[in-house]
């Protein structure tokens, strides 16, 4: 099990310089370019198939405690230590890391990514920075040193960019895919410096850097005043990356222009980073400090599902000029705004829900964004006004599986009972009914009110892009429309799948995270 998560973690790292160097004689296949993208099929399926196992060797009775842990000295004089673990937290965001993946480099495969005109960097370039942001993320997930979680956090951030600024689109985005890019990086790297400050403040109040060592101590070896600071620096850095409102700007250019599987990627792992730093690092090493910026973030939160799901029903509105790519990115800040709301309650309710609208909204918006790729590749355009215009996608008569698949992903990310999108967001306000020990009642109840109405402008703008896009008389002299093809059949379905599954069964997600969140905000103590 040692062996096996350090592999997972190192592998694609190993894979990506593999990527760079000459396919042998016999693997080339018809190119060059088709040996690298299968290259990297096969290093995401392995790593796919090995997250797999670990999860089937993961000892299910004791979700709470490390498991497959490695602590290796690494730099002694700042007790600094390659420690590798996971539990009920960690996995299921590993096991999605490694399929999102997968599904994206299956999914480039059969599309030949090439920057656009065939310009610029080869896919050996392409394959070898989806590796390394694979890497950077799963490491994220599974490392329990603060210096070890900053470093894995900053290691997306250069592929990431490159992925934007080289292969993404400049259709609806002001500046161009350069600007966006350089956006991008530019929010994150400094929400990062303010985090680390915040992550040295802690190591060195406390004598350790070992995650599991300061949670257990559980805020006791730190004084109010230090957990404020930190909690405020480190909170910061991770309000960027998750994102939360007011500090989001970056996002809607930055899926806008990315291609396709830069924006599954981002929506479905890179944003969880943050919102996976506030569960593991902030509620359980600093406490005290949460408690006092808790009813902020409450706020902020639902200050960011009111205003995420407004932006997209200006978006959706009949002369808007709208674009599909952009108000999905603004459904996003809506439904992490869920996942925030849920950390602020401080209770195991509302992290559970937390939790679960992270899985959740990995798998959901996933789809979302392979399927207006999808229709952007059909159409050469994701703008709305013109997929819904005369001669527009009306794809339940023109595509009609791609139009059921739209509107199904559609219909779970507003939260319909029985498929994944539910449980999250009912958990969060669950908690928010009942939030923890010295927190306001009355101001979580309000939030509480206002997420739900929430829900409510999610589902307006959602069934409006269902309306526009899928609806409408087939017009008769349109060009014939491709309907799903088997590879994007095979990268779609494991997440439509997995979106039924959560949502009828939830408790294969929640008996993993629950106990291990009711040890965390216990102090280590199950």
């Amino acid at each position: 099990m040692q062996a096996l998560l350090a592999l997972i973690v190192a592998g694609p790292l190993v894979g990506a310089v593999g990527a760079l160097l000459p396919a042998p004689p016999g693997l080339r296949g018809k190119s060059p370019d088709q040996a690298v993208l299968r290259h990297g099929v096969t290093v995401t399926g392995a790593i796919l198939v090995a997250a797999i196992v670990l999860a089937l060797g993961f000892d299910h009775d004791q979700p709470s405690s490390m498991q497959a842990t490695t602590d290796i000295r690494w730099i002694a004089a700042l007790d600094v230590r390659i420690h590798l673990g996971i539990d009920g937290i960690s996995l299921p965001l590993l096991l999605l890391t490694a399929l999102l993946t997968f599904l994206c480099a299956l999914h480039s495969y059969v599309k030949q990514q090439r920057a656009p005109g065939g310009a610029g960097p080869s896919p050996k370039a392409f394959v070898a920075l989806l590796l390394l942001l694979e890497s950077g993320t799963l490491a994220t997930f599974a490392v329990l040193d603060l210096v070890l979680f900053f470093l894995a956090f900053e290691m997306v951030l250069i592929p990431m960019y490159f992925l934007i600024a080289r292969w993404g689109g400049s259709e609806g985005v002001t500046g161009g895919r350069q600007a966006a890019a350089s956006k991008f990086i530019l929010y994150t790297l400094l929400g990062s410096v303010v985090m680390l400050l915040g992550l040295l403040l802690i190591g060195l109040n406390a004598g350790t850097f070992d995650m599991v060592a300061l949670a257990t101590d559980n805020g006791r070896g730190l004084s109010t005043s230090v957990q404020v600071i930190a909690v405020l620096a480190i909170g910061l850095g991770l309000a960027v990356k998750t994102p939360m409102w007011p500090l989001h700007s970056w996002l809607p250019d930055a899926h806008t222009a990315a291609p396709t599987v830069g924006s599954v990627l981002l929506a479905g792992v890179l944003l969880k980073m943050g919102t996976y730093g506030f569960v593991r690092i902030v509620l359980p090493i600093a406490p005290d400090g949460m408690r006092t910026f808790a009813p902020w973030l409450g706020a902020l939160a639902v200050v960011g599902i009111i205003y995420g799901s407004l932006a997209c029903l200006a978006l959706a509105r009949q002369g808007a000029g709208g674009d599909l790519k952009r108000l999905i990115a603004y459904s996003s800040v809506g439904h992490m705004g869920f996942v925030l709301l849920g950390i602020a309650t401080m209770t195991p309710t509302g992290v559970n829900g937390a939790l679960f609208a992270n899985i959740a909204h990995g798998l959901v918006t996933g789809l979302l964004f392979f399927l207006v790729g999808a229709v952007k590749d059909r159409y050469g355009t994701a703008d709305l006004d013109t997929l819904s215009g005369a001669a527009g996608a009306a794809l339940y008569g023109r595509a009609p599986r791609l139009g059921g698949l739209l509107a199904f992903a559609a219909v779970a990310s507003l939260g319909l009972p029985g498929l994944a999108g539910f449980w999250g967001e009912m958990l969060t306000m669950f908690g928010a009914f009942d939030p923890a020990d010295g927190l306001s009642r009355p101001a979580f109840l309000t939030f509480m009110a206002i997420a739900g109405f929430g829900t409510l402008l999610t589902a307006a703008y959602l069934l409006i892009v269902v309306r526009r896009v899928c609806m409408g008389a087939k017009v008769p002299e349109a060009q014939p429309l491709a309907d799903v093809q088997p590879y994007e059949f095979a990268a779609w379905t494991p997440l439509v799948a997995l979106t039924v599954l959560a949502g009828l069964w939830p408790a294969v997600l929640l008996g993993l995270t629950d106990p291990a969140v009711q040890k965390l905000l216990a102090g280590g103590k199950s």
